[in-house]
């Protein structure tokens, strides 16, 4: 097998240096994700995704995504350019992937979940965080106003 399609490992990541060769062999994009631990080190919270692309002009680029599971507000949604792009990232084994740029929109683990499922890895493990029935509050439901920080004493 070449370097560009699987590690000494076998399972289909990339080092850093393939990752590169991929991207800008293929004109498609690969990912690296790594999960964010709470307080307790044992629950997930959120994640920080790698995602290695070309630029409009061809230029190689990072982009990285951090944020908490279940909130499409990211902590972090920048890109970083290949001269700018960390030694620690360059540590990190990648998927060949693809991605569309409306992905950047969903919630984090639903941005994992479609860059995993385009890279052809079996999901069936997977919850299906896309298709997962949303629970909201029913039209006769009152939060009180102290719910939103505006109770007694708070300005309007």
């Amino acid at each position: 097998m070449t370097e560009t399609t699987a590690t000494a490992a076998d399972d289909g990541r990339m080092s850093f240096d393939a990752a590169v060769k991929f991207v800008r062999q293929q004109k498609q994009v690969a990912f690296a994700a790594m999960p964010v631990f709470g307080d307790d080190e044992e629950t997930a919270e959120g994640a920080r995704i790698f995602i290695l692309d070309n630029d409009d002009e061809g230029e190689l680029r990072l982009r990285f995504i951090a944020g908490p599971f279940f909130s499409a507000a990211y902590a972090a949604n920048d890109i970083i350019p290949n001269d700018e792009i960390p030694d620690s990232v360059r540590e990190l084994r990648f998927m060949p992937t693809r991605c569309e740029e409306e992905w950047y929109t969903d919630q984090i683990q639903i941005l994992i979940q479609k860059l995993v499922k385009a890279a052809g890895i079996n999901t069936e493990q997977m919850p299906d965080y896309a298709n997962a029935p949303t629970h909201g509050a029913g039209p006769d439901a009152v939060f009180p106003v102290s719910f939103i920080g505006m109770g007694e004493g708070k300005a309007h």
